[in-house]
Formats: structure tokens, sequence, C-alpha cells
């Protein structure tokens, strides 16, 4: 068994419990497969002998078989069962992981991240389905049915020891080389749907500059060779089957024929030989079943390789501390200090932020200026928790903000990003984001703190106006006021805006400069600014250069002008 097997036998428990059930399944199985090979063959012995046949041989012959295939009934629902319970438990922990981490472009893309957890905790279904219970028949059924051949015929029941190991000897073979063409096979898939996410999102871009054509013929290349890759991995498979089914064959050969030749000189009698004959076929079955289910569950196997190394990625920052999350200060009135805060951002050799102390005090109203790539989002990303300091420490009201429990602290900010993204829903759901359970009114009071109530009013359905992806439908300037009234709903006592009022014309800048006033007013806020139209309602302006803080400087002493 593999480490990856082991562990998600350890973490799942719906796969404990699978297995569990597959093995006493197995060997119920297997009873009945003694009593098949029993039954039937008193049945043709007593046929050839000239015995009238008796009513029960038929109807304990026809129990038998209902009694296999009630269990076949059985093993294939709860392995259903068990697949989805697992893809669930492990599709959750995922999510959950990525959901705590930064909004940033993971390593591998978008597109990887979504095909493993999609397409890929998908091809687990063999593997739960098939492979276990395979897995767990030829544990069991195997020892059974060789046990009752001791009893009934010693000598073919040795044939059948020495050669059942040569099924596995030869499946784990070619199974190595199996494993190899499954995990390439699934790297090029994870490859195509990153590339192929990229080319959907991109492709108002690819058809400006006339390069669709280009990307298409590329799609088309990296699903030709995906294809290649499936069909050399089916060869094996195919090679793998007809090597178990020979040796399986041969196998069954070596015990089928002496059995004839005693039968022939009257050292065995037909009533023996026949439950041989049945139950010789049955020993080599479970193991030719585990060898075909192999190869289907070997994407799996490699998938949940890939899962698990998503989630050990994410384990530093997610990991439970010993004495638990420390209470989260109230940030109304608690000092925010970066102490010597340096950040790398992998592949990158300078530091995003390099040694950066700074203190905001409760009901500060600080901007961050500085060229693009200066650090400034990175300091916000810092305070959401999406980003963990590699060097210093960040504290809240003196306690350290790694020390705090990141869902509890994030329901003390409220962030206006630079793009906020609204989901396709109706525009009251999407200012309801900031809290879900407001009601209509303070939706609309919302809404019109951040100035955004006549233009939703405006709407074909007002508030209830269904939304494209992405706020399709509104205009930039029209989306960011939205978010701010999703702020205003929240009614957090800590503010972080990365440039509310970037790519917007002046009238719309002017209307969210406005609502940004408004949403500051007895607040903490940390404003990044490249445009100056916040400036004038800062308190200090700190400027960020190549990760590093220059002398922060006081705002301009004239009367701010009123929003």
């Amino acid at each position: 068994m593999k480490p990856v097997e082991r562990r998600l036998f350890r973490e799942l428990p719906p796969l404990r419990r699978h297995v569990t059930r597959s093995m006493l399944l197995a060997l119920l199985t297997a009873g009945l497969v003694v009593a098949q090979a029993t039954v039937l063959a008193t049945l043709l012995a007593d046929g050839f002998a000239g015995q009238p046949l008796a009513v029960a041989g038929p109807a304990a012959l026809g129990a038998v078989l209902a009694g296999r295939a009630l269990l076949a009934w059985a093993r294939g629902v709860l392995a259903h069962r068990a697949a989805a319970d697992a893809k669930q438990a492990l599709r959750g922990r995922l999510t959950d992981r990525l959901g705590r981490g930064a909004p940033r472009q993971p390593a591998g893309g978008h597109g990887e991240t979504a095909t493993l957890l999609l397409r890929g905790l998908d091809a687990l279904d063999p593997y739960i389905v098939n492979s276990l219970p395979a897995k767990a028949a030829a544990g069991v059924v195997p020892l059974v049915v060789v046990g009752w051949m001791f009893m009934t015929d010693w000598s073919s029941a040795l044939i059948v020891v020495v050669t059942l190991p040569l099924l596995p000897v030869f499946g784990a073979l070619v199974g190595l080389h199996t494993a190899q063409r499954t995990a390439r096979q699934w790297r090029l898939l994870a490859r195509l749907g990153g590339h192929f996410l990229d080319v959907v999102a991109g492709l108002p871009t690819l058809r400006a500059f006339g390069r669709e054509h280009h990307q298409a013929r590329r799609v088309g290349e990296m699903a030709h060779a995906h294809r290649r890759a499936t069909m050399r991995t089916l060869r094996v498979a195919f090679l793998s089957s007809l090597v178990l089914e020979t040796v399986a064959t041969l196998s069954v050969a070596l015990v089928a024929v002496p059995v004839g030749l005693r039968l022939l000189q009257g050292t065995v009698d037909l009533h023996t030989a026949l439950i041989v004959l049945f139950l010789a076929p049955e020993a080599y079955l479970p193991l030719r079943a585990m060898g075909a289910a192999f190869h289907e569950s070997a994407e799996g196997v490699t998938v949940a390789e890939q899962a698990f190394a998503t989630l050990d990625a994410h384990e530093a920052q997610d990991a439970p501390r010993a004495a638990g999350p420390a209470p989260v200060p109230e940030a109304r009135a608690a000092v925010l200090r970066f102490e010597d805060v340096t950040v790398h951002y992998p592949g990158r050799t300078e530091p995003a932020l390099d040694r950066v102390s700074l203190e905001v005090r409760p009901g500060d109203h600080i901007a961050l200026v500085g060229p693009s790539g200066a650090g400034k989002s990175t300091l916000l990303a810092l305070l959401l928790g999406f980003v963990a300091p590699a060097q210093g420490r960040i504290t809240v009201g003196g306690t350290d903000l790694a020390d705090l429990d990141p869902d509890h602290w994030r329901t003390r900010l409220a962030w206006v990003p630079q793009r906020p993204h609204l989901f396709a829903a109706s525009v009251a759901d999407n200012i309801r984001l900031g809290r879900p359970d407001a009601s209509e009114a303070e939706v609309r009071q919302a809404a019109r703190d951040a100035f955004a109530d006549h233009f939703i009013e405006a709407l074909p359905q007002g508030y209830d106006t269904p939304l494209g992806d992405k706020g399709a439908g509104l205009s930039a300037g029209q989306r960011q006021r939205v978010a701010i009234a999703r702020a205003f709903l929240k009614d957090s006592p800590v503010l972080l805006l990365d440039e509310p009022t970037a790519h917007l014309d002046p009238d719309s800048e002017d209307a969210v400069t406005r609502a940004t006033v408004r949403l500051m007013r007895g607040r903490t806020a940390i404003v990044v600014a490249h445009r100056t139209s916040l400036l004038p309602y800062a308190d200090r302006i700190v400027t960020l250069r190549t990760g590093r803080v220059e002398a922060p400087r006081l705002a301009a002493t004239a009367p701010r002008p009123t929003a």
C-alpha cells in the first residue's frame, strides 16, 4: 500500500468504514461461493449417477445465487455512498484551506486547482468503488476457498497455493509502469484544464490581437498530447489484463488436468472433482479483479497525492496552535503595529516588503502611496491574513496577529479591493454579502450611504435586478459603490481600501470619493491611493518604495473638503 493510501485511510473515516464493510461482505461472499460450488457439484453428481433430483437442491442453488446478487448490490450501493462521503470530506478540506489562503493565483494556476477540485477528485470513484472492494475480496475470498479445497482435495489446493502468488507478482511488475504513465496523464490533463481556463478568460484580448486561432491550435495540441498519454496508459492496462488472464488460465489448467486424470483413474470421485473445478477459478478471480481495478484507480491515487500536496502547502498557515487561538482584541481601540515585517513571494528574488515598521493608532486615516509593485497591496494582504510574514510580526493591541483566529479577526475588517468581485446574483444579495442576515431596510440604507441608491433604483428590477458574472451590467464606478455599500453594511471598525478610485472617470471618481470619505468617518482606515482625490482626507501619508517605508509625513493641514 502506498503512503498516500495509508493517509487516505488515516484522514478520511468514510474509507475506513468502507473497507470494514467490504471485508465483511467479502467474507459472506466467500461463504456463498463455497456453498454454490458444493450445491452445484452435488446436483450434477447426483444427476450423472441417475439419482432423482430433490426439490431442495435447485431451491438451495437459487437461494445462493440470490444471496450473491444481493451482496453485489449492497457492495455497489455502499461503495458509491462511501465515495461520495470521502470526496465531500476531501473537497471540503481543500476548499477550506484554499479559502483561508491568499486570493492570489496558486501554484499551478487557478485552472489546475479547478481541475483538481472537480474532475480530479471524481477520479477517486474507481479507487473507492472498485479497487478497495476488490482488495478486500482478494484478501478474504482466496483464503476461504483454498481452505475449503484443502478439506476437499489437498493436492489440488496445494497447486493453487503455489500458483496463486504469480498473479500479484506479474501485476506488480506491470503496475510500476502504469503508475508512471498515469502520473504523466494527470499532469497533462491538469495543464490542459489550466490553459483552457486562461484562454476562455482572456478570449476578448486574444480576439483583439488576432491570436485566438493560435491559442485554439495550442489547446488542440495539448488535448492531443493528453489523448496520446491516455492511449499509452490504456495499452499498458490491456497488457496487464492479458498477462493476468493468461497466468490465471494456465493456473486453473494446472488444477483441472490432474483432477481430470485422477477422475479417469478412479482415485477421486465426481463430486469432489466438480467442487475442485468450480472453486479453482473462484480462487484466482478476486486477484484478477484487483489487477483490473488497479489500472482504473491509478489516476485516483495520483490525484490524492496532488490533493494532499495542496493541503500540506497550506498546513503551516492553518495548523492549530497547541493553546488555541488568542482572543481578538477590540479592534476599534487597538493599535496595529508592523514590526520589521518582511514578505517574500515564490519566484521573486527581491522581497515584496523589506523590514517594514509602521504603527496605526485607533481612528487613524493612513494613505499608502508609491509606485506599482512597492508593496502597498501586500501590506493590506498581511492584515487580511492572506499573506504570512517571513520575518517580523504584526500585533493587534499587543497580540500577535498570527495567534488570532483569522475568521474572527476578519469580522473586524471591511475590505474594498481595487476590482471588487460581484457575483451572479441580485444587487441586494451582493450588498448583503457584508452581513448576510441584514434586512431589506438595512441594505437600502447601506446603498444610500454609498451613494448607490439612485442607480440601483433605476435598474429594471431595482434591488432585485440580477447581475451577470463579475457584475456584468454595472459600470466600474457602480461596482465600486456596491462594494462600499457592503462595507457600510458590515460596519467594521477597521477599513482596508485598495485604490477604490482607480480606473474611474471623473464623475464616478467623485461619487466613490464622497462615499469612501463617509465610510471612513469614525473608523480606522488604511487606504492604498494612486490618485490624489483621497489624500486630503488622510492623517498621514506613508510612501513605500521597493518594499520599504520612507519617512511618513503628515497630510496637508488645510481644511478638508466635506463629503
